[in-house]
Formats: structure tokens, C-alpha cells, sequence
């Protein structure tokens, strides 16, 4: 059966010709466990779970990817607000969020790594990147320099200029340019750090899902998925430092992202405070899992 996609790179829709028939790849963004999942974040669990079920339908092995983002500035906000440690937000989040996905019959993913569990590969693809000239580091802090990249804004389909019009860009004395994207940066002393070349501190959050899909499925495969939110800077961000890091031609070669839900024509989200979360849904209908 012939399978199409609407590619956000191409900005068309596409049949899906995968690089190995025998073996095909595809990493969708996950969850950052600060807090329960909503209704409006069941929507790529329940997308890219039919995608999923599809391609093994009409491939013989698929390597399904999705990350547990478990450090994070909402996560430490969280824990800090919660009085409790970073370690037992996350867990307890993502206990939750592996029941709202048994509720949506979403089946489990090949891998659902965490983020934690892989900070060595970031301080290792952050080295790569100082090295081949695409990043700087400047006061522990450690930055990707987009002017290096000359493909930025590719999936966007904007300029750079555009892009960072559009945008709140972070400001900080430690860049050279407005536009750099940060790779590591130090932690206060009641935040969780690792250690690391540049001092004690943590891997900026674009950087998780470059280190996580290269372990588990090389430095290019064929589908990359989440919300249409994530299009820029986290996607676009990721396109560069993998390819660069990486000497690659390309990423991904599908980019797929799902809309959002609206309630009021406005997005479903913890900050419009118009979020229904999952497990009080189960609630609502007397859902037990078996």
C-alpha cells in the first residue's frame, strides 16, 4: 500500500519512500513531565500511534522513538513551586503519562528514552559542534552559532531575519549573536547539574532529541513528527545541530507535525487555562487500566 505524508520540509505531500525498507526510523518529540498531559497533548500520542501502527502494517520492522524530556526550566519551576525534588516530579508525571497513553490506546514506542540518561552524548555532540567551528562557549555557557548554518530557517520556510522577528529571542551578554541557541548553560546551586567541560550546569533543551535519535537511529532516518508548535526553534534548532554535528545532508527526510486543539478558537494550553487533563477525563468515565 502506498503511503503519503504532507512534509513540512517540502511543504508537500509525498510519498513515503523510506532509506531502508527493511528498517524504517521515526522519532517523535515526548512529553516534558512537569505536568499531567491534557487533552490537547493526546493529540500526536494518538497521530503518530496510527502513523506507527501503519508503517508496521506494511513494513517488516519499525524503530518508533519518543523522548521523555525529564530536565527542564518548567520542570525545575514545578518542583521548586511543588516543594519537591526534580527526581519526584518527573517520575510521578511520568507515571501518568504512561496511563493516559494506555487510555488512548496508544501502543509503547521501541525506545522511550530519557533525557537524563543521555546528558553524555549532549557534552559529546556539544564537543563535536566546538570543534568543527558551529559552536562557542563564552562564561560556561555554550551556544550554536545559526549564521555558521546556512540551511536555518529551512523547514520554517523563512529567512533568519523573519524568523527572529517572529520570536522572543533569549537575550544575553554571553552571545555573539542575537539568534544563537543555547547548547549548555550552568545551574543555580539548588538546580540539577552534570558535569562537564564548560563547568557544572545542563544541556539546553533542542539538544536532547539531536542526542537521543542519533543513538537510536543514526544520523539520518526517515520520519520526524511532533506538534506544529515545535516547527520552530525546537525543529529547526535540531536540523542544525544534527547535520552539523553530524556532517550530514540531511536530518530527516519527512517532517510531520499535528495541529493543535482549540476550545474557543483559542490553542488548548496550561497557559490559556482551557486544558482538560487526561486522567481527570478517565475519571470523568470511570477508566481502569488492566
Amino acid at each position: 500500500m502506498d503511503i503519503f505524508l504532507t512534509n513540512n520540509l517540502t511543504n508537500k505531500k509525498e510519498q513515503f519512500v523510506p532509506k531502508d525498507k527493511k528498517n524504517i526510523g521515526m522519532y517523535v518529540c515526548g512529553p516534558t513531565v512537569y505536568d499531567d498531559p491534557h487533552i490537547g497533548n493526546a493529540r500526536p500520542l494518538v497521530i503518530f500511534d496510527i502513523l506507527f501502527k501503519l508503517l508496521k502494517n506494511n513494513f517488516s520492522k519499525v524503530t518508533y522513538v519518543r523522548n521523555i524530556t525529564d530536565i527542564d526550566d518548567k520542570i525545575i519551576k514545578s518542583s521548586q513551586e511543588q516543594k519537591i525534588s526534580t527526581k519526584e516530579l518527573t517520575e510521578k508525571v511520568t507515571s501518568s503519562f504512561f496511563e493516559d497513553c494506555k487510555f488512548l490506546n496508544c501502543e509503547n514506542p521501541t525506545h522511550q528514552p530519557k533525557a537524563t540518561e543521555h546528558i553524555d552524548l549532549m557534552i559529546e555532540m556539544i564537543n563535536q559542534l566546538i570543534k568543527k567551528g558551529f559552536a562557542y562557549e563564552n562564561n560556561n555557557h555554550v551556544y550554536f552559532e545559526v549564521k555558521k548554518f546556512s540551511d536555518y530557517g529551512k523547514l520554517s520556510n523563512k529567512k533568519l531575519e523573519d524568523l527572529i522577528a517572529g520570536s522572543r529571542v533569549e537575550v544575553s551578554d554571553n552571545k555573539k549573536n542575537s539568534e544563537d541557541f543555547v547548547l549548555w548553560k550552568p545551574s543555580n546551586k539548588d538546580e540539577p547539574s552534570w558535569d562537564s567541560p564548560w563547568g557544572k550546569g545542563r544541556p539546553g533543551w533542542h539538544l536532547e532529541c539531536s542526542a537521543m535519535s542519533k543513538k537510536f537511529l543514526g544520523n539520518e532516518f526517515d520520519i520526524h513528527g511532533g506538534g506544529i508548535d515545535l516547527i520552530f526553534p525546537h525543529h529547526e534548532n535540531e536540523i542544525a545541530q544534527s547535520r552539523c554535528a553530524n556532517d550530514s545532508k540531511i536530518f530527516a527526510k519527512y517532517w510531520v507535525h499535528n495541529a493543535f486543539i482549540t476550545m474557543s478558537n483559542e490553542k488548548m494550553a496550561k497557559s490559556q487555562g482551557n486544558i482538560l487533563k487526561i486522567k481527570d477525563f478517565r475519571k470523568k468515565i470511570k477508566w481502569t487500566s488492566n
